[in-house]
């Protein structure tokens, strides 16, 4: 995942250089003959890392537009404020004073995606980042004996 600009660069000058490698190597295998099967089996781990690197970046573009996905559970939530703080502009340094931690502290969280972060920690980031999020319910909660037999009937 790419979390900062320097990142982002980095992968854009990365994917510029893979598809001259990609290039250069289909030429060379069609002088070897082969048939466009054999062309196309023998680039798949390349072009999978060309397509992998291109999703990222186009990843990392939606974020930094706002375009972020919706939170459909909590597991994806270390990815969501990420692509919170790219939409909001800042970078990690700028989230660490707002926070009052070390930048290496916000960079290793979001290095492990917040895994394991607390309800209290995500409420600090996107209070810190001024997001504020409407949590709605799509299963219905049953409570109590009554609510039970209801379904159960």
């Amino acid at each position: 995942m790419i979390r900062t600009e320097a990142e982002y660069k980095n992968a854009q000058e990365k994917l510029d250089q893979e598809q001259e490698t990609l290039q250069r190597q289909r030429e060379q295998l069609e002088e070897m003959d082969l048939s466009e099967e054999e062309v196309e089996r023998a680039l798949e781990p390349m072009i999978s890392f060309r397509d992998q690197l291109r999703e990222e970046i186009e990843t990392y573009e939606q974020m930094r537009r706002g375009d972020l996905p919706d939170l459909h559970d909590l597991c994806s939530i270390g990815r969501w404020l990420i692509g919170a703080r790219i939409a909001k502009g800042w970078s990690l340094s700028q989230l660490a004073d707002e926070l009052d931690v070390s930048v290496q502290q916000v960079s290793r969280d979001e290095q492990n995606e917040y895994e394991g972060i607390t309800t209290r920690r995500a409420q600090r980031i996107l209070d810190a980042l001024g997001v504020r999020f409407r949590l709605e319910i799509e299963e219905p909660v049953l409570r109590g004996e009554e609510d039970r037999e209801k379904v159960a009937a």
